[in-house]
């Protein structure tokens, strides 16, 4: 009988499996020819024009809006029922730091639209359509994860499934194409910084797709298409954002959550002032040292070179830096004894696995330098240093995933670090005394005075009882015993919650520290800085276009890596 009534609780799970298969493949199709009409463009395929790629990604999102808007509406509807809520899922500061990015975003479609005004006379409507769609799309999107990014869908599972990934590869498809556009913007210049080097035997023809007609106001023109690669970074970030955080949501469709209390881990700037002043400086040098290269890069040979050679010693010592940080917080772990939360917690699972995944794009790109150097005939001076910088980006990445993935599985202390004050309660009667001496005071051996008497208050308890008879004192004696042995164990309590509180502290300076870090080093390549285009000398081991490929295929990942990186570690400060 027991096992005819459990037969119908595992048999129902089979639907919900199956649901989830199959809305899996619909968004890996939907993607895949999302994906090739993108390729096709890309190439100049026969047939396949800019519009056809504009017309599939403007479908994809009206169909996404019209998803949400149904999802909103059933939600208005049910807003007395009490919903299951995933509170590891949509973080308050991942939620501010997607609608930065959404907020730069409409800021892109703005100029967007105001470029196709511009050229209105030779490009396509849809051009116009696809930003005023994508603006509607993103703020619809940033509401909908605000308000539902914690909610565990238990009702029309089937049909959420199929939404919400299609909403996931949607802006999978929107992140290909910002990306594909800001590559071939950046290869535009590359060529003509190679040349500059010397590197004239390279000779590929580029083509960015530009208009075929004058602008009708050449002053906004020239803001708008220069604008608009700029603006491209936080676009694309955005994107993958979104797209992690819905797929968080998908994977939550049906769960059953353990209902228990989650500890508020709010961020504190008390404490880490140490590891924010390193990382503002390594911040600050790291912006003045990509407008130089980006102002030196290309002029002439020498400032080329010049430009290369400051990039990679300020990027040595950085990484040298994170290094240290990273290996002195995975020795304080090693000398603590605190379990692992091992509970399925989907968003967390994520974390790690785009931590390792993203960081395979800067490890291809690295072991493709080292072997450039080694095979590479002829070595200009300023590629050896290419060397250390490719070998530190693997070991430093390695160590830094250890640290994060760590940190994020390790339990939360419940020890109150706000406790500043031993309280002493001695029992005289009936009543109770309480005094509260200095925690410092009891630390250095003296509650009242420096003579290692009791204080004032608790002598005169003493001496108002010493007239009560025999009995009654040595029921006193053994109460001051009792006190005394419970003091110092308070005491000895306090000593190792001292130094956990200064170990904590040593780590949140650490995960401040690398925050800051992941942030310098996420601003050279999302913004043109990119030795790996402009070494020059894995293009004559690997060939051009190779190395371009490879390149193109790997830098968003790594460009991703660090803003994930920068997320995870303010999380781990949080938590910390």
């Amino acid at each position: 009988m027991e096992q005819a009534a459990g037969c119908p609780a595992v048999g129902g799970s089979y639907p919900q499996k199956n649901a989830e298969i199959l809305s899996s493949q619909y968004g890996i199709n939907l993607f895949l020819a999302g994906l090739l009409l993108t390729f096709a463009w890309a190439v100049h395929a026969v047939g396949i024009s800019k519009s056809h790629l504009l017309s599939y990604l403007i479908t994809l999102m009206l169909i996404q809006l019209l998803w949400m808007l149904w999802y909103l509406c059933r939600s208005c509807t049910q807003r007395r029922l009490i919903r299951d809520k995933d509170t590891h899922a949509g973080a308050r500061w991942l939620k501010c730091g997607i609608t930065l990015f959404a907020v730069i975003t409409l800021i892109l479609d703005s100029f967007k639209i105001g470029y196709y005004i511009d050229f209105s006379n030779c490009l396509s409507p849809t051009e116009g359509i696809f930003p005023v769609t994508h603006a509607v799309h993103t703020i619809l999107q940033v509401y909908f994860l605000w308000c539902h990014a914690k909610d565990v869908i238990q009702s029309f599972k089937t049909l959420e499934r199929f939404g919400v990934i299609h909403s996931v590869f949607t802006n999978l498809l929107l992140w290909t194409n910002g990306v594909l556009t800001e590559s071939k913007h950046q290869l535009n210049e590359h060529k003509e910084r190679l040349i500059t080097l010397g590197f004239g035997n390279i000779t590929i023809v580029l083509d960015d797709h530009a208009p075929q007609c004058n602008c009708t106001t050449t002053t906004l023109c020239s803001i708008f298409s220069q604008g608009i690669y700029y603006l491209y970074p936080f676009n694309i970030e955005y994107h993958i954002l979104a797209s992690t955080m819905l797929y968080v949501l998908w994977k939550n469709i049906g769960r059953k959550v353990e209902h228990h209390q989650q500890n508020k881990t709010p961020f504190k700037f008390h404490g880490i002032t140490v590891g924010m002043i390193f990382g503002l400086i390594v911040l600050t040098s790291t912006i003045a040292i990509v407008v130089v290269y980006l102002i030196q890069i290309g002029g002439s040979k020498i400032k080329s070179e010049l430009a290369l050679t400051m990039f990679y010693l300020h990027a040595i010592f950085v990484l040298a830096l994170m290094c240290t940080a990273g290996i002195v917080a995975l020795l304080i772990y090693r000398l603590e004894d605190r379990s692992l939360d091992n509970s399925k917690n989907p968003a967390r699972k994520l974390d790690a696995e785009l931590l390792v995944g993203t960081a395979a794009g800067s490890w291809l790109l690295s072991w493709g330098s080292i072997l450039a150097i080694i095979c590479a005939q002829s070595h200009p001076k300023y590629t050896w240093y290419n060397l250390p910088y490719s070998v530190l980006v693997i070991i430093e990445k390695y160590i830094q995933n250890l640290f994060i993935i760590e940190s994020i599985h390790r339990e939360q202390e419940k020890v109150n670090d706000n406790i500043k004050t031993l309280r002493i309660v001695t029992i005289s009667r009936g009543s109770t005394l309480s005094l509260t001496p200095l925690y410092k005071e009891i630390y250095n051996g003296r509650a009242a005075g420096d003579n290692g008497d009791l204080p004032c208050l608790f002598k005169g308890s003493i001496r108002g009882r010493e007239n009560d008879g025999a009995g009654v004192a040595r029921e006193e004696t053994n109460q001051d015993n009792n006190m005394v042995m419970q003091s110092a164990s308070d005491f000895s309590f306090y000593s190792r919650n001292s130094v956990t509180n200064n170990k904590r502290r040593l780590l949140k300076n650490i995960a401040a520290f690398l925050f800051l870090c992941n942030l310098s080093l996420w601003i050279p390549p999302a913004f043109g800085c990119r030795p790996e285009y402009d070494n020059g000398l894995e293009e004559i081991v690997f060939g051009f276009e190779p190395w371009i490929i490879v390149v193109n295929l790997a830098m968003p990942f790594s460009i991703f890596y660090r803003m994930h990186s920068a997320a995870s570690l303010f999380e781990v400060n949080c938590k910390t």
